[in-house]
């Protein structure tokens, strides 16, 4: 990776704006601190946009596809096909994640970042095919350095041509919980029986298989110990190109809302390298795969929601969404007790 420029992401906190936008919170016609997260939710947002009076347009919804070569391993309940024809979906409206953008006015791009398949061009799809899927990383690395970097560097030219100072992060990938429970196990050094579940819904003597598989990949890859060499290790494409989405979303000072745990393990990587991304970074929700909570706690993230979530696809950030908008609008078009002539509690007067 010796050629690879990483970017410089640099220190957004502003204590001035923190403290000015959280006293026009306090200011409005409630309780201190009613609104609970909603409250700490808009300061976050006033922060990375760095204004008191932020403004949320054309989010952008990010979703990354690729294959593994690990899954033909039986690591995933799902044969690899299912990469191409969810992305299919998702192109026709069909996918969760293209119901929920649709109701929320969220626009859809779809990156091919390696399906083992040839994609008809349309509106929607970004060809930035790296390979047909990456190599099996029980046998060697799933990525060379180059092809690494060639998909870092397409999500950040990907995400420097989509309007918006929002940005969803969303995947498709059979197999790509493995690589995330590799990577969370490698760059935190866990036991990956602890970071491993079920994917896409294999048995308890499924998920003890693919336990025993990815053991075998980490000791293969007993030398890759740095974020970048771990992630060309274990792949794959789509969260590569997501660690390059998410360099070039902060560099420009955008919202990022992370989806689940493959796209969390996209911002481990990136946050490994470049710690100030986090301060970017809202986390949608806790999913119900294991690991994820596990991804939280080591990035010191406070996730928007608890649904028990295992889609992926970049479902549990359309659903959080809303959230964000609210915060905003509460800034924004609440009134304050002096503008809507309403008294103030004493300690408030105070």
């Amino acid at each position: 990776m010796n050629d690879f420029t990483m970017p410089v992401v640099t220190d957004l906190t502003d204590v001035d704006l923190q403290q000015r936008v959280q006293h026009l919170i306090d200011q409005k016609t409630k309780p201190l601190g009613s609104l609970g997260q909603i409250e700490s939710l808009a300061v976050r947002i006033a922060s990375i946009l760095g204004t008191d009076a932020p403004q949320l347009h054309q989010p952008q919804m990010l979703v990354c596809a690729a294959d593994h070569g690990l899954a033909a391993r039986g690591v995933s309940a799902f044969p690899s096909d299912v990469t191409w024809q969810m992305v299919e979906n998702f192109l026709a409206g069909g996918a969760a994640v293209s119901v929920l953008a649709r109701q929320h006015g969220i626009a859809l791009t779809v990156v091919d970042c390696g399906v083992a398949r040839d994609l008809v061009p349309r509106p929607g799809l970004v060809d930035c095919k790296v390979a047909y899927g990456t190599a099996d990383a029980l046998e060697g690395p799933a990525m060379s350095a180059h092809q690494c970097q060639q998909a870092m560097r397409n999500g950040m030219r990907v995400v420097q041509g989509l309007p918006g100072n929002v940005l969803m992060l969303g995947e498709m990938g059979i197999g790509n919980t493995s690589s995330a429970a590799l990577l969370l196990a490698r760059l935190c050094h866990l036991d990956i029986a602890d970071c491993t579940g079920a994917g896409t819904g294999l048995d308890a003597a499924g998920v003890e298989r693919k336990i025993a598989i990815l053991r075998q990949v980490l000791e293969r890859h007993d030398s890759a110990q740095s974020p970048l060499e771990a992630l060309a290790a274990f792949g794959g494409f789509e969260i590569a190109t997501l660690v390059g989405a998410v360099w070039q979303a902060a560099l420009e000072r955008r919202v990022i809302l992370v989806d689940g745990f493959i796209t969390t393990a996209a911002v481990l990587v990136a946050a490994k390298c470049a710690p100030h991304v986090l301060q970017r970074c809202l986390f949608a929700h806790r999913s119900g795969e294991r690991g994820h909570a596990l991804m939280l706690a080591a990035l010191k993230a406070t996730p928007l929601l608890d649904l028990g979530l295992r889609l992926g696809e970049g479902s549990g950030a359309a659903l959080a969404w809303p959230l964000l908008r609210s915060a905003e609008l509460i800034l924004s078009q609440m009134a304050s007790f002096e503008a809507a002539g309403v008294s103030q509690s004493n300690t408030q007067h105070a």
